[in-house]
């Protein structure tokens, strides 16, 4: 029997209930809830301000290589190259991985508090800026690459985005732009129930528009202002519609898990992972490789891990595996990528705040959450709803959020409690004025309409 063969038949799927029971297998007591928060970050030459190639001596891989040496971290290998590192066995840290252009990101360990999410990410930062000196790499914390132009950015060593990159451009406009010039900050969230997780895919859903807007950072194209405040979340409207966007179907009567496997099976797949080796099946139905039927598969069945790896590569708003991601927000600097999972977890984890959060958008209509998605990238908190704003919006959530920290009772060893993490979205939202508006502001006026000083300004 061949390896491929022992692979479908150790873990085949036998039924849908197989797709179902391996979701609500994420949930978790509310003691067992944690935060994990992934940071994405553009590399840069600090001499040249050019992007950062995989090889060579300072390139991306001689950035890995030296994280090993000097901090442990492990190699992470698809065939000769280094593609991702994680921490020693048993030692907390989360894994480091390398988005399509090169885009640097720490997917955070699991931790209790965005205590532990601050400590973490101040140690990941330490290492890398310590590294990068030496090689003349700078990292940036925005949304989208603000100088780069597509054919400048180079594309990363790993299979998988080799058949995404194929595939995009048969299914929207901006796949490309997404894969290989957009930088995000999310947090992942657990669930205990499956009611729990139904109502809070509900409220991330509708108030995921907010978060957009109170974390936009993506204001220029190729060195100009590009007309949006946030550009990388108006490129996600048109990467492919059928794997991205709002998911009405979720405020339906009856939603659940099977409701969400039900989706999950219509969006296309791109690949089977086999023998080391990322098989292009991109378009494909899930069901026909659950029926057997796969091009390519004909009499294979899937297994619990190609249901997983499908599960990666859907991609609305709000994407739910065996917890909740939210997926928002423009990338940002150190205050963004803790302020993320403040927000977050403020709202999600306390029962008060989420039932005060679930009666503030509960009558919000389809279209209403659709507008919100649609116009927010282009005003974000100006953007107006009903009678008011998103501004007005985004400073009720982060009340909610504030009541939801100070209930969760947190504390670090300045007794200070997780509220502090939300000082710049409650500045943010105290003036109006976004980071997009700060950097176009600096554009405009000091920077003489010269881009490069945000590799000044900006970096980490």
């Amino acid at each position: 029997m061949s390896t491929r063969e022992q692979i479908a038949e150790s873990a085949r799927i036998e039924s849908r209930d197989d797709l179902v029971r391996w979701i609500a297998a994420g949930e978790k007591p509310k003691s067992d809830w944690r935060i994990g928060t992934e940071h994405e970050k553009f590399v840069f030459r600090t001499v040249s301000l050019a992007p950062v190639p995989y090889g060579g001596d300072d390139g991306i891989r001689a950035l890995m290589d030296e994280l090993i040496v000097r901090y442990g971290w492990v190699a992470i290998k698809e065939g000769d190259n280094v593609i991702a590192l994680k921490r020693p066995d048993g030692e907390k840290g989360g894994t480091i991985s390398l988005e399509p252009g090169g885009q640097f990101e720490l997917s955070g360990a699991p931790l209790d508090d965005v205590h532990e999410t601050a400590v973490e990410t101040d140690r990941h930062l330490r290492e890398v800026l310590d590294v990068g000196e030496d090689l003349a790499i700078g990292f940036l914390g925005v949304g989208f690459s603000p100088k780069w132009r597509l054919d400048q950015v180079p594309q990363m060593p790993k299979k998988r985005y080799q058949v995404m990159t194929r595939y995009m451009p048969s299914v929207g406009s901006r796949g490309l732009d997404m894969m290989y010039r957009t930088s995000t900050v999310q947090v992942n969230l657990d669930f205990g129930s499956e009611a729990d997780m139904v109502k809070k895919l509900r409220v991330s859903l509708a108030l995921q528009p907010i978060a957009t807007a109170l974390f936009a950072a993506s204001p220029f194209t190729e060195g100009k202002p590009n007309g949006f405040q946030s550009l990388r979340s108006e490129i996600w409207r048109d990467t492919d519609k059928r794997r991205t966007g709002m998911l009405p179907f979720a405020f339906e009567d009856g939603m659940g898990y099977e409701r969400y496997v039900e989706y999950a099976l219509d969006v296309p797949m791109y690949f089977v992972y086999r023998d080391g080796n990322y098989i292009d099946v991109a378009g494909s139905s899930f069901r026909d490789f659950m029926a057997g039927r796969l091009r390519g598969f004909e009499g294979e069945y899937p297994t619990i891990d190609d249901w997983s790896d499908h599960l990666t590569t859907l991609f609305p708003e709000v994407r739910l595996k065996r917890f909740l991601e939210m997926r928002g927000a423009d990338g940002g600097r150190w205050g963004s990528i803790t302020a993320l999972p403040a927000f977050w977890s403020g709202i999600l984890y306390d029962e008060t705040a989420l039932d005060h959060a679930w009666q503030m958008v509960r009558d919000w209509t389809d279209e209403e959450r659709e507008q919100l998605r649609t116009e927010v990238p282009k005003l974000a908190l100006a953007t107006p709803f009903r009678t008011t704003t998103v501004g007005d919006l985004a400073r009720e959530a982060l009340y909610i959020s504030r009541h939801g920290l100070k209930n969760r009772r947190r504390i670090n060893a300045m007794s200070e409690d997780e509220r502090i993490y939300l000082a710049p979205l409650e500045r943010i939202a105290g003036e109006g004025r976004t980071v997009a508006d700060d950097l176009l502001h600096r554009y405009a006026g000091r920077w003489g309409e010269n881009i490069d000083h945000i590799f000044e300004e900006f970096a980490f």
